[in-house]
């Protein structure tokens, strides 16, 4: 039980990659984190990309960075509907001044582009977002996953082993 005691934040909203979102939080949760999801509405049914269904504890105008130990943001097509709500481009912003640990994979980079929080950073995503990475200012590899500080990130859902097994250090150090 690494995470006993911590408190993480997941990011959804409809057309979420299913792997990408479900895998951290089942890990997570089997190393005793505590897991909240955050979508537009407080108990909402989101639908992912495959039909896995997900619903939002809080809506995101209901959290608040500091009540989190780190936050997770999925891939799939709901990034780019998630980076359109101001409170989580304030969420990622407090995460990023806090040096709180940022999880993200896949498309999940199009919020971070969007809190303008990747200049200078090491990052990866889906190669189909490395011209978005590179003009914010990251610097992308391809790798499965890329630590920078507190930022870890992930390609696509074959990597979430390497992914989750260096998000969990992260966190357990903070």
């Amino acid at each position: 039980m690494r995470l006993k005691g911590k408190k993480i934040l997941s990011l959804v909203h409809h057309d979420f990659e299913d792997l990408e979102l479900w895998y951290p939080i089942l890990r997570l949760q089997e190393e005793g984190a505590d897991v909240h999801l955050a979508g537009e509405h407080a108990n909402e049914k989101y639908i992912g990309k495959y039909g896995v269904p997900a619903t939002s504890h809080y809506s995101y105008s209901e959290v608040k960075g500091e009540d989190y130990d780190a936050i997770l943001v999925p891939g799939g097509w709901a990034p780019d509907k998630i980076r359109r709500f101001p409170e989580v481009l304030s969420l990622i912003k407090h995460m990023e001044e806090n040096k709180k640990p940022i999880g993200q994979i896949c498309h999940a980079g199009w919020v971070l582009i969007s809190a303008k929080v990747l200049e200078g950073k090491k990052v990866t995503s889906t190669p189909g977002i490395k011209d978005d990475m590179e003009n914010a200012g990251a610097n992308w590899y391809d790798e499965p996953v890329i630590v920078d500080g507190h930022l870890v990130s992930s390609r696509r859902p074959p990597d979430l082993p390497d992914y989750l097994r260096e998000l969990i250090k992260v966190i357990e150090s903070q």
